[in-house]
């Protein structure tokens, strides 16, 4: 690879860096192309970008990246790194725990999601539990319209109750 072949791969990885919220650093090392490419394809699916990168190449990327702190991604830069980009915070992480049923990797080295940072492996089940921003929001509605369900249907009640109330006193007098 050219110098400046090089140099293109870092700006596009930086910018694929930059556009997204959601990075997961994994080790794919040791496995077959088979799969690899099974992998690959349900990462496709799933609409996750799957990358295997230098991991020299990968700090330059992050290098440029402005606003975002990869700060203790660093340090997992080591030995083989597959980069997974997603839209969706846990969709990488339900892929890697569906994907190991039939493998002992990929191996979660670290995440970066929206600004805080998870290292080792251990934190795949942490990663495969945190919900979508739809899911939060549809979460926050239902809770917000809960109280004002209940004091309609309350009014609603209590209303055909005082009318029933006020009809019969009508007709007693």
């Amino acid at each position: 690879m050219t110098r400046e072949e090089k140099a293109q791969y870092v700006s596009d990885l930086a910018a694929q860096l930059s556009a997204s919220n959601v990075v997961y650093l994994t080790d794919t090392a040791e496995l077959t192309v088979e799969a690899v490419n099974a992998l690959r394809r349900k990462c496709f699916q799933s609409n996750i970008s799957l990358r295997v990168v230098k991991n020299a190449l990968l700090e330059k990327a992050m290098d440029q990246v402005e606003g975002k702190d990869y700060g203790a991604l660093r340090d997992v830069l080591k030995g083989a790194t597959s980069v997974m980009i997603s839209d969706t915070a846990n969709a990488p992480a339900k892929l890697i725990k569906d994907f190991r049923k039939k493998s002992e990797k990929p191996i979660l080295k670290g995440a970066y999601i929206d600004e805080a940072i998870f290292i080792g492996d251990d934190q795949l089940s942490a990663l495969e539990s945190l919900k979508s921003k739809e899911e939060l929001l549809g979460e926050l509605i239902a809770l917000l319209q809960s109280p004002a369900k209940n004091v309609l249907s309350g009014l609603n009640g209590a209303g055909g109750k005082l009318a029933g109330i006020l009809k019969t006193l009508e007709e007693r007098a």
